[in-house]
Formats: structure tokens, C-alpha cells, sequence
């Protein structure tokens, strides 16, 4: 029987999420660096090739990827001939390894987890726990799959049960349009077909585990009905247009990956779960040994990216001196870069600030006149002034909208993904704009904060206001002040049948 010391398991996890944090998966880069040089949409290549840099850069600097450094992830396949040498439960020992990770002194990750999901939510302050799935099978090894998955596209998770004759593949590209930009395309589809509820879903989500080989099906045709399916599939979903980030173009997702088990007679249960540009998992086995080695990616495999927005045809906007008519002079698609005063705040500052506006006060900072930056940075390691700091979804903060921009004066906004129309009409009403920065590279957009101090509700930690100063930030018009969206246009423009 094969016997694995218990600081074997905890080293391995903590070690393996560690390195997750700042190391995409080589055939990744490798799928992503393809995407990036058949792309032909000049706004989704930009947003490729924005994401690769972050990728190379996090991977010389070992800093994370997103600033949404994710749930832990941890799929436990316990050989039947092996034993973990504890008293204690594969929770605790993953969770141990989770705080080990999460508190890195040289590379720290932001804490996102929430205790009482119901009510209070606040925050447990290292990410704990972690989301453990185990099961028993033959052999005597013990196989772990590590994962982090960020907010962005756990939220847009979906399950159905079709009729047993309906086609999976409608389902899902019909679903995949709905979706919106929020889980950070161009990613991956994960897909779990049949057994029950909870079975698929967790099918789905072990799937994105598995190695890409669309390219590979594409090259060599499908082997199998199987590969058939998640062709179909692949074809269709890029067919929509989506595009990179949802600015319009010809990858969304670069591979679909599809599990099934045996389900009841009267039942076709499907989940669906996207995997954003952060993808971030390893897979490793112990076998009494010692602790799991892991190797880093070669230099080769990130491509020579040339941008092809250069600074020099960007338009430069100084955020200390916005007006009526310089954010009026803004296109959707436009490249900005932006230099001067910003604001940080994302769900519970806006819901604090609304509910300071409700009780006729004034809120903790003035933002007459200024920008906003939704965004949760990681906590900054090793001199650094911010850690990374890339937008989160902005369609969270769709519902205060209306009451922000008309009790404050805010004028601009920035994050990711489209805005919902409630939202658009109440920029376009007030002449404001909203703008987004590259989701997955994070590590990209902190270069150019200058300074940053927390100003306001310090005790939210990554949700507190900042005050930054930046310099030369690279954004997209993503909205502008006649309420025209280029998550509208850019897709239907790229749009094949």
C-alpha cells in the first residue's frame, strides 16, 4: 500500500495553487497564440494580444494572472490501495494547503471567499474553504486536479434537462449567446451531459481540466461521435461573433470539452460551465515518494506580440479634466488611454454609497466630475504600489447606476463586459461613459497605477475606494454618451450564419 505523508498532500496543493496563480497551462498559451494570429477583428486582437503580455509578464514577475485569483478547486481521485498518513478530513488538509497559498508573504492571492453565503458574507480572509470533490478508485496512487476559477465565469454557470431527443448542441450555443462577456472570453466550454444534477455539473467542471485538442480535431478530423459533437460545437459558438472580451470577432472559445455518464430514461441533464482567459489548472499524482514537482512552461511557447493600437494613434484623456465634450468625442471600439485621478469601488462600496445617498448624505468621497474603476486589487507584494489590478464584471453594478451617476456627478465608469439597458439609457441620459479594460490581464493594466491609497471603507479590504493616479491605462470605449455599445455592435458585425 502505498503511503503518502500528509505534508506531502498539503505541500503539493499549496504549491500547485501557488503556481497556477502566475503560470498558464502551456497548451493554453499555445491554443491562445493561434487564436491571436488568425484573429481579424482589430479590437479582439488588441484584447489577445493584451492577455498574452499579461501571461508572459506574470510568468517572469510571479504575480497573478487575474486579480480574481479564484476559488480552489481540488479534485481527489483516492487510489484504493494508497493512504494519506492523517487523522484528519480532505478538507481540512486542502484548506490548510488553501491558507498556505492564499498568504504567501512573496506572492500573495486575493481572498474572495465568503462565510454565510445567506447573510452576513463576510470575508474569511484566506479563501478558505476550498471546494473539495473526492473519489475512491482502483490503483494506489493518489491523482489531484487543482483549479482556481474566478467569479466572472462560475456566474455564468447554467443547467437544464432537455428531452431525451433534443439537440445538446442548439442548447448550448443558444445558451452561449445569452451569456454576455462576463467570463472573459476567449475561453473554454465545459460541458457535462447525463448521470443527475450534481453529477453533471461536476462533469462539466472537472472537464476543464482536460488538455485542448481542438486544433489537433480540426487538423486530423474527428475520431469519434464525441468529437463530433464538441466540433459542432466549437464551430457554432465562434460562428456568434463574440469575440474576445464580446468586442466582436472570430474566437470566443478555444476549445469545448464534453463528459457524459448514464442517466435516467426520461432525462438529458446538461450543465454548462465557461472557463475564462485566466484559465488556471494542474494536474499531479503522489505515490508515497515525496511532494509533486512542477515544471515551468517554456519561454518559447508565449508568441512575439506587437500591439496593434500603438500609443501614438490612441486617443490620450487626462481624468482630471474631463468634460461634456471630451467624453462626447469618445467612440465605441475607440482605444484611451488614461492618465490623472481614479476611483476605485465595486458592489458593497456602490451599495454603500446608495445607501448614503437614500439617507439625503453626502458619500465619503467626491466623485463630481471623475471616473471609476471597478476593480478588488490583489494585496501588493515586494514594493509593488498595487497588486494586480484587472476590472471585474460590471453588470453587478448595473442597479446604481442611475442613482450614482445622478447623485454624484461620476461621469465615467470602468470594468468589463457589457452593460445591461437599464444601465445604457441612464449613461446615455446623463452624457456619461462606460469603458472597459482587459479581463485576464490584470498584471498588464497595475503597471500604469502610479500611487494608490485606500480613501473610504477601509474594513471592505479589496473592496475599499482607492485613490489612484494612473498613467497611460489602457481602455475601450465600450459605451458611449449617446448610449451606442459596442457588446451590441462588435458581435453582430462579426456575426457569421
Amino acid at each position: 500500500m502505498a503511503e503518502i505523508r500528509e505534508a506531502d498532500f498539503i505541500d503539493s496543493i499549496a504549491e500547485a495553487l501557488q503556481f497556477i496563480s502566475y503560470y498558464h497551462p502551456p497548451d493554453f498559451i499555445r491554443g491562445l497564440a493561434a487564436a491571436y494570429e488568425r484573429e481579424e477583428s482589430a479590437s479582439a486582437k488588441q484584447a489577445i494580444g493584451q492577455i498574452l503580455m499579461n501571461s508572459r509578464m506574470c510568468a517572469v514577475g510571479r504575480r497573478p494572472i487575474c486579480q480574481d485569483t479564484g476559488t480552489a478547486n481540488v479534485f481527489v481521485k483516492l487510489g484504493i490501495g494508497a493512504r494519506i498518513l492523517t487523522g484528519r478530513s480532505l478538507q481540512d488538509l486542502v484548506d490548510k494547503a488553501v491558507r498556505r497559498a492564499w498568504k504567501a508573504s512573496d506572492n500573495p492571492l486575493r481572498a474572495s471567499m465568503v462565510h454565510d453565503p445567506l447573510f452576513g458574507r463576510v470575508n474569511s480572509g484566506d479563501n478558505t474553504p476550498a471546494m473539495v470533490n473526492v473519489e475512491l478508485v482502483a490503483g494506489s496512487r493518489v491523482t489531484v486536479d487543482v483549479s482556481a476559477k474566478g467569479g466572472g465565469s462560475e456566474n455564468k454557470a447554467k443547467f437544464t434537462v432537455l428531452d431525451p431527443g433534443e439537440s445538446i448542441a442548439d442548447w448550448v450555443v443558444r445558451t452561449v449567446e445569452t451569456l454576455g462577456a462576463g467570463w472573459c472570453p476567449p475561453g473554454i466550454l465545459g460541458i457535462g451531459v447525463g448521470g443527475s444534477v450534481d453529477k453533471a455539473m461536476a462533469m462539466a467542471k472537472e472537464s476543464l481540466n482536460e488538455p485542448l485538442d481542438m486544433l489537433d480535431i480540426k487538423r486530423r478530423g474527428p475520431g469519434s461521435r464525441i468529437e463530433e459533437l464538441r466540433l459542432e460545437i466549437f464551430e457554432r459558438v465562434n460562428a456568434l461573433g463574440i469575440g474576445a472580451q464580446g468586442l466582436g470577432g472570430l474566437t470566443t472559445v478555444l476549445d469545448v470539452k464534453l463528459r457524459s455518464f448514464p442517466t435516467h430514461a426520461a432525462s438529458l441533464p446538461i450543465a454548462l460551465i465557461p472557463n475564462c482567459a485566466a484559465a488556471r489548472h494542474i494536474h499531479f499524482e503522489l505515490d508515497g515518494s515525496g511532494p509533486a514537482r512542477f515544471d515551468a512552461p517554456n519561454s518559447d511557447d508565449w508568441p512575439n506580440v506587437v500591439l496593434e493600437q500603438s500609443a501614438a494613434a490612441a486617443r490620450r484623456v487626462n481624468l482630471d479634466r474631463l468634460d461634456d465634450a471630451e467624453i462626447a468625442a469618445w467612440r465605441p471600439g475607440e482605444t484611451l488611454l488614461l492618465s490623472g485621478t481614479l476611483f476605485t469601488g465595486r458592489d458593497a462600496a456602490h451599495r454603500r454609497m446608495v445607501e448614503t445617498l437614500r439617507a439625503g448624505e453626502k458619500p465619503p468621497v467626491d466623485l463630481q466630475g471623475r471616473a471609476i474603476y471597478y476593480v478588488g486589487p490583489v494585496q501588493p507584494a515586494g514594493g509593488e504600489v498595487i497588486g494586480p489590478a484587472g476590472p471585474t464584471t460590471a453588470t453587478r453594478m448595473d442597479r446604481f447606476v442611475e442613482e450614482i451617476l445622478s447623485g454624484t456627478g461620476l461621469r465615467v465608469m470602468i470594468g468589463k463586459a457589457e452593460r445591461g439597458a437599464e444601465a445604457i439609457e441612464a449613461i446615455a441620459r446623463h452624457k456619461a461613459a462606460y469603458l472597459i479594460a482587459v479581463g485576464g490581464a490584470a498584471y498588464l493594466v497595475s503597471k500604469a497605477v502610479r500611487t494608490a491609497e485606500v480613501v473610504a471603507y477601509a474594513d471592505l479590504g479589496m473592496e475599499a475606494i482607492y485613490r489612484l493616479r494612473v498613467e497611460d491605462m489602457p481602455v475601450t470605449v465600450a459605451v458611449d454618451s449617446r448610449g451606442t455599445s459596442i457588446h451590441a455592435i462588435g458581435p453582430r458585425e462579426w456575426r457569421r450564419n
